[in-house]
Parts: structure tokens; C-alpha cells; sequence
């Protein structure tokens, strides 16, 4: 099985990493190396990769940043030995601890939420059929729904042991008003139609994205949301875990502006988007969506 990394940068950075523990080169794993290692005169230099500096002069990454030196890989992981990883696990020298790239992930399999209504008897959620799905179309900010982690685009299986499966909008809708206020059990997956990109800032501190009312129209040649993956028509629904739908666009790049050089932004194709939200007025969302920063 082949190992996975988070980003392209991460990559290149791994193989330059190895490449060095496999010459038996030490490079401090907080410090980006920015001058060759010292050998004696009767010492022949190994053939490495390039090392992070030039990393940064080939990806324009700001690899010198405080930012970027906090999330990279802690002395002794496995990730730096010439063997490295095992296989299909996730390696990120470079996003490794990044606090967004945890936030976002989209977990495989299903799992079991409890949720409760509020003094107004509302839980904050409103739902929506999809290919004979049922799924999140809004959270509401401070509601039981946002307090129990549900996301937009979150599908729903089960509501209190009955299936979704088939169910329309305003069936589900009547099937929350009539749950036990005390208790709804549902059974739920992670956002099926959406995917996370994680890209990293240039030294100019831009990603390479233009977005128009949240949709992505454009990208810059040879930047890192070209070179990861990144798709035009495409909604940005969160950045870093932080959900953006229904912001203006001045408001999202801010949020962008204040991620960190390491972005891991979450995408859905524009015809599902514009599916889901269809008849759900724009000032509701932005007014009501619930657009804190997720727990780790």
C-alpha cells in the first residue's frame, strides 16, 4: 500500500527527509536547513535531495516561518527514518500538526450522535433530500446540532431506528418536530459528496485561488491549489474545519488571510452545492449558520 500525504509539499518534503536520513544526515526537525552540513576535507558529500531551503526556493513555500516550523514532524518519527512509514498511513512532514488539517477530517464509516432540543423545542437543524438521501442543509450557530458536531452536508441514516433511506425534505422535517425532546438518536456519515485539499501559502501568503460568492473560478498557474488538486466550480464550504458558507467573499478571504501557511479548505462540486441549498433563502444562511471553529 502506498503511503498518502495530506499535500504535494508534504511529499517532496518526505523524500527529501529520507533521502537525508538515508545518507545518515541529521537535519533538526524544527529547523529548516539553510546551510550545507559541515565535512571534513577528506570527507566525500553524500548526493541528497535538495534540502528544505531549496525546497522553498522550487515550491515558493515560506518554509522559514515560525508558522510552518511548528508543524513539522517531532524528532524520531518514522516518517524520518530511511524505512520510513507503514503503509496507507498518513505522513505529513510539513502539515503535520496542524490544527486545521485535524478539523476537517471526513471519517469513513458511520457513527451514533444523541441530540436534544432546546427550551424553544428546536434542535437548530434543517434537512434535505438528495438522491433519495436525507442530509444537514443548515446548522444553526449555538443550537443542539451545532453542540453535537453535525456539518453541513452531513448525511443522515437513521433518525430513533428508522431509515432515511427514500424519506422527502418535509418528511424528515415532520419526523424532528415530532422526536422526543429529551433524546433523538441518529445514525450519521461524514459529508459524502464533499473532499479537504490541503494546500500551503507562497511567500506572499496567497494559496492561489480566486473565489466568486464562495465558488472557486480560477487558479493560479503553478500555485500549490493548482499543483494539489484544487477544482474550479467548486464551493469552498470550510477552511480549516471552520465553515464559510453564506460568508461574502471580503469575509471568507479574511478567513483564509488568517489560517496559517498551512490551508486544508473543504470542497463540494458546484451541482450538488447548488442542490442542496435550493430554496433556503441566502439571509438564513447568512444569518444562522453556524460558522465557529470546530473542537479538536
Amino acid at each position: 500500500m502506498a503511503t498518502l500525504y495530506p499535500s504535494l509539499e508534504d511529499m517532496k518534503g518526505h523524500q527529501i527527509l529520507q533521502a537525508q536520513a538515508a545518507a545518515g544526515v541529521r537535519t533538526p526537525p524544527t529547523t529548516v536547513v539553510t546551510e550545507k552540513p559541515k565535512l571534513s576535507s577528506d570527507t566525500v558529500p553524500p548526493v541528497l535531495y535538495p534540502n528544505l531551503a531549496e525546497l522553498e526556493n522550487y515550491m515558493g513555500l515560506a518554509l522559514s516561518s515560525e508558522e510552518l516550523q511548528k508543524d513539522l514532524l517531532p524528532e524520531g518519527s518514522a516518517a524520518l527514518t530511511p524505512s520510513g512509514p507503514p503503509p496507507g498511513q498518513l505522513v505529513a512532514p510539513l502539515s503535520g500538526n496542524n490544527a486545521g488539517l485535524r478539523r476537517v477530517e471526513i471519517k469513513p464509516g458511520v457513527r451514533e450522535i444523541h441530540l436534544c432540543k432546546d427550551e424553544r423545542g428546536k434542535t437548530g437543524l434543517q434537512l434535505k433530500n438528495v438522491d433519495q438521501g436525507i442530509f444537514v442543509q443548515l446548522v444553526k450557530a449555538n443550537s443542539p446540532a451545532a453542540l453535537v458536531g453535525l456539518r453541513f452536508g452531513d448525511q443522515i441514516l437513521q433518525m430513533d431506528g428508522r431509515s432515511c433511506a427514500g424519506w422527502s425534505s418535509d418528511k424528515a422535517q415532520r419526523a424532528l418536530k415530532k422526536a422526543n425532546p429529551e433524546k433523538i438518536v441518529m445514525v450519521v456519515r461524514d459529508r459524502p459528496f464533499q473532499r479537504t485539499v490541503t494546500v500551503h501559502k507562497d511567500s506572499t501568503g496567497h494559496v492561489g485561488v480566486v473565489v466568486k460568492k464562495g465558488k472557486i473560478v480560477s487558479l493560479a498557474k503553478n500555485s500549490s491549489a493548482a499543483r494539489n488538486g484544487l477544482l474550479t466550480h467548486h464551493y469552498i464550504c470550510e477552511v480549516n474545519g471552520q465553515n464559510v458558507i453564506g460568508m461574502k467573499d471580503k469575509q471568507l478571504m479574511e478567513v483564509l488571510a488568517g489560517a496559517g501557511n498551512v490551508v486544508t479548505l473543504t470542497i463540494i462540486p458546484t451541482v450538488i452545492y447548488e442542490h442542496m441549498v435550493k430554496r433556503l433563502s441566502p439571509g438564513v444562511v447568512k444569518s444562522s449558520m453556524d460558522h465557529s471553529i470546530p473542537d479538536l
